[in-house]
């Protein structure tokens, strides 16, 4: 497994390959300099939205809102389940697929728990949703914020009326098989544990609100760096005054930027070299259904070959060229990323979580599964790109 250490090594080691490029004249100081225009947005928004929600977990707002959905569904094990699809979809769309892998996966393998349930259904459900729901909105994955940029409208209405339909194919489908799936570990009822305790009911309060206002700014039209920046900033405030100890360096994911740009700096190195458009030659111009398939099924198997992010910045150039074919990459790369463990670093993170909360994942289950799931949700999702 990679964890966070080895994609710092990683994403420094592409820097300093990056930085040989430059000096060596494979790619010129002005497409260092547009790729850093390009990314900089990108990388404060996922530093801001990742702190907002550190800090908000940390707050209560996913123990209590979890907790209060257990009390809702009134012993019934389905509607749980149920509630819990809803919050991992709201989560994966405003504050992104990591958010749901790392923060929203110990919150409900915890309800599971506490009310006596296993956790293994709903720890499947958050780590599926958090790649396939990640279609909805351009804050809700990397490739997203990258994607948008390429439309011939750039802002998030254009990305929503373009991705709306592949999005909610993908959302029903997955939850689909995960009811084929679980639907026997879901039935009958279970006795609702107490909600947990709020150590500070002051700073509860100002983490729900901040994390309310920004949740709907994040789709106003602003870039979505400008309102998860304030967010974090409020919240960064209100915690070093309520709880200082909380504020450290740990709150940015250091590793995930340097990996980042990294990754961004050796596929401009790429691109400049010509590389990249011999890995989407092949892929054709098309954007008939078939076409279509074609895109996203590379991008499916580039993510689980080598990770979603290279195999969206490798294929993107093959498929900027039209919307629809650019959607359907995003489908590739999104929902696709279900077989291997390596093909989402939002699986990675939830392992991780799930191993510190002492749950066992069965690996091969996982790949057999994916493997099943995988080209029927991407397959789908693609067809209302084709109309």
């Amino acid at each position: 497994m990679m964890d966070p250490v080895k994609l710092a090594l990683i994403g420094g080691a592409l820097l300093v390959a990056g930085g040989v490029a430059i000096a060596g004249g494979l790619l010129p100081v002005e497409g260092a300099a547009a790729i850093a225009g390009r990314v900089w947005p990108v990388l404060v928004f996922v530093v801001s939205v990742t702190i907002v929600a550190e800090l908000a977990a940390r707050a209560g707002v996913f123990d209590v809102v979890a907790a209060r959905l257990a009390l809702l569904a009134r012993g019934r094990t389905a509607l749980l389940w149920a509630m819990v699809v809803a919050l991992a979809v709201v989560c994966t769309a405003f504050l992104s697929l990591d958010t749901t892998a790392v923060l929203l996966t110990p919150v409900v393998v915890a309800v599971a728990r506490a009310n006596g349930l296993s956790p293994l259904p709903f720890a499947f459900t958050t780590v599926w949703l958090a790649n396939t729901a990640s279609l909805a909105l351009p804050v809700s994955n990397l490739t997203n914020l990258l994607a948008v940029h390429r439309l011939p409208s750039s802002d998030a209405l254009s990305f929503v009326a373009l991705l709306a339909g592949p999005a909610g194919v993908a959302v029903v489908v997955t939850v689909l098989i995960l009811w084929l799936r679980y639907r026997r570990r879901l039935r009958g009822r279970y006795p609702p544990g107490p909600l947990p305790r709020v150590a500070d009911p002051l700073l509860f309060g100002m983490s729900a609100v901040v994390v309310g206002v920004m949740m709907p700014l994040l789709v106003s039209g602003l870039e979505p760096w400008i309102p998860a920046t304030a967010a974090a900033l409020v919240l960064l405030s209100v915690f070093a005054w309520r709880s200082p100890t909380v504020i450290r360096f740990s709150l940015v994911p250091w590793q995930l930027v340097l990996f980042a740009s990294g990754l961004f700096l050796a596929a401009g190195v790429a691109a400049s070299a010509g590389v990249l458009d011999l890995v989407g030659r092949g892929l054709g111009v098309g954007t008939d259904l078939l076409s279509l398939w074609g895109v996203a099924g590379a991008g499916a198997v580039g993510a689980n070959v080598g990770g979603n992010l290279p195999a969206y910045l490798a294929l993107e150039p093959a498929a900027a060229d039209a919307p629809s074919r650019l959607a359907a990459l995003l489908v590739g790369v999104n929902a696709g990323p279900l077989i291997t463990p390596w093909a989402s670093l939002a699986t990675l993170l939830w392992h991780e979580r799930l191993r510190a909360e002492g749950v066992e994942v069965p690996w091969r289950r996982f790949v057999l599964w994916g493997a099943l799931a995988a080209p029927l949700i991407v397959g789908l999702a693609v067809v209302p790109l084709a109309f």
